[in-house]
């Protein structure tokens, strides 16, 4: 495998049973980068990031994880990578300290190090003079940040987060997203399943992961230019929720959806359905409205693409 490419699979494909989990996906992930692995719940995330790590085998296919084979050395794997899944994978009876101690202990950490790996841990929790508090007293955001920092002991040059902010707040979000920055500057490969769309924004680059198959992939920007081949309107008026469904049934228009208090529209051609919204909302006195056409957002992307698997795939559904 390339020196440059941390992650790379080839036709991959899980079955349990006569479910196909993942559908022989092909991606490779270049070292370094912030690498987003999009996807609704159910779609394949978290058995992709498994067989990754080492944790199940594939049915069929290949793959390499900082250039051990997925299948024959998953040990190897396993030695060489950090993993934060959704639960954080930290023990609540336990206290702060003896947690990390706990990870020194699975990761081999050499003595002599121990102690300063400690102190980079506590660092990256922002759990200064915390050491001792149970780890079950600790807040959904900093319990978050300590698991991270025990998927780091070991300095992996490859790191795998599955979902790491489900369920915290926005602010936690966003100062989580500024470690892993951090992180990716510092020449470490993140890998990151996310349902959330905002977040999806940080990365380099992504797959949108669909019934295990992926449906689209790119940067932030070739997802919003490349991927999406229709344009998108938005509808600004009172009460968008009332005429969401109506809208919806305009000639031109594909799908429409709320985002915030405004509707988005997916539309063939701009130039024709903007002026049949205009008409037909002015025909039934929905008072002031503004319709533009806007550049697309991740998550008009998300849902477009979702909307074309479903239309052109139903046998899958």
């Amino acid at each position: 495998m390339d020196d440059k490419v941390a992650v790379s699979v080839e036709k991959l494909e899980k079955k349990f049973g006569q479910f196909v989990a993942v559908n022989r996906i092909d991606f490779q992930v270049q070292g370094g980068e912030i690498f987003g692995f999009l996807g609704p719940n159910g779609a394949g995330k978290s058995t992709t990031i498994r067989m990754l790590c080492g944790i199940i085998s594939p049915t069929s296919g290949s793959g390499q994880v900082g250039g051990f084979d997925i299948i024959k050395e998953q040990s190897k794997i396993k030695e060489n990578i950090g993993y934060m899944s959704q639960k954080f994978s930290l023990y609540d009876d336990l206290t702060v300290e003896e947690n990390i101690n706990f990870y020194s202990g699975i990761y081999k950490i050499p003595h002599q190090e121990k102690k300063e790996r400690f102190q980079a841990t506590i660092r990256t929790a922002g759990l200064e003079g915390m050491e001792s508090a149970l780890t079950s007293t600790l807040a959904g955001g900093w319990k978050q940040r300590l698991a991270l920092g025990c998927a780091l002991l070991h300095k992996p040059r490859i790191i795998f987060l599955d979902e790491p902010t489900s369920g915290v707040d926005p602010l936690t979000r966003a100062n989580f997203w500024a470690v892993i920055k951090e992180l990716a500057g510092q020449g470490v490969t993140v890998f990151v399943t996310t349902h959330y769309m905002d977040e999806a924004e940080n990365c380099n680059r992504m797959v949108l992961i669909y019934h295990g198959t992926i449906i689209a992939q790119g940067s932030p920007e070739e997802m919003k230019t490349k991927c999406m081949k229709d344009e998108v309107l938005e509808i600004t008026l009172v009460n968008s929720q009332d005429w969401l469904a109506k809208i919806g049934k305009i000639e031109g228009v594909k799908e429409a959806a709320l985002f915030g208090a405004n509707i988005h529209a997916v539309v063939h051609d701009s130039s024709k359905a903007m002026p049949a919204i205009k008409e037909y909302l002015s025909k039934e006195n929905a008072g002031d409205f503004n319709v533009s056409k806007i550049l697309p957002s991740l998550e008009d992307v998300f849902v477009s693409s979702i909307e074309e698997y479903d239309r052109t795939e139903p046998k899958k559904n």
